[in-house]
């Protein structure tokens, strides 16, 4: 469960260094406009020891509208936008999902999970990885897909960032999952020539499956 905070931690310190940064600015157009600490928490109904340490990044959390507010206060404009990242973070059913597919695996097969692209600054991670007669085999697993076109452009790219040939697309076995892949299996045969089935046979005797395949579990 290790690997799984390490992303929270950096969205942690990533705040930290947002805040004092935001109030850095907010200091130095202060004194570039010739204001006190007063007249612009005034506004913001922020006390002028309380923006002291706002524009010195000592507060722990910075509300959003205060923040703005006090941009405003010395011309300046708040601006927050997220992107794209790194894979997200799991619930208990996709953490259980991976479970039932280890189990399904030869003993002697080394499991590892939350396994890093090889690229620096990168944040995507395989959900697992295993590697079979010499070759890396990644494992993404997946309870409730809305987009398999989406899913399988996303596993694309993570394949040839991340040198991998192969992936198991671990799906949960439930009636919707069933749906999709009635409706795309014709399409994602291409990408996924490998029946679930036969895969899981080839694994659980600690043969590389040769090619992609999706398993339903």
């Amino acid at each position: 469960m290790g690997s799984r905070q390490r992303p929270l931690d950096r969205a942690r310190e990533r705040s930290r260094v947002l805040v004092r940064a935001v109030g850095a600015d907010i200091r130095a157009a202060r004194v570039q406009h010739g204001l006190t600490l007063a007249d612009i928490g005034r506004p913001a109904g922020i006390s002028a020891a309380q923006v002291s340490r706002i524009e010195r990044g000592l507060v722990g959390q910075l509300d959003m509208e205060a923040a703005a507010v006090l941009a405003a206060a010395v011309g300046l404009e708040l601006a927050l936008r997220t992107f794209p990242a790194g894979d997200p973070l799991r619930d208990t059913a996709h953490l259980a999902l991976l479970e039932r597919f280890r189990r399904r695996l030869h003993p002697a097969i080394r499991w590892r999970t939350e396994v890093p692209l090889p690229l620096a600054g990168d944040l995507r991670a395989w959900d697992a990885l295993v590697t079979l007669d010499g070759r890396p085999l990644g494992v993404e697993a997946e309870t409730r897909p809305r987009d398999l076109q989406a899913l399988e452009r996303r596993l694309a790219l993570k394949m040839r960032d991340g040198g991998v040939d192969t992936v198991v697309l671990v799906l949960a076995d439930t009636r919707s999952n069933r749906r999709l892949l009635r409706e795309h299996g014709p399409r994602l045969a291409g990408a996924f020539p490998v029946p679930g089935p036969r895969a899981l046979q080839l694994l659980a005797t600690s043969t590389h499956p040769g090619r992609s395949a999706i398993v339903l579990l």
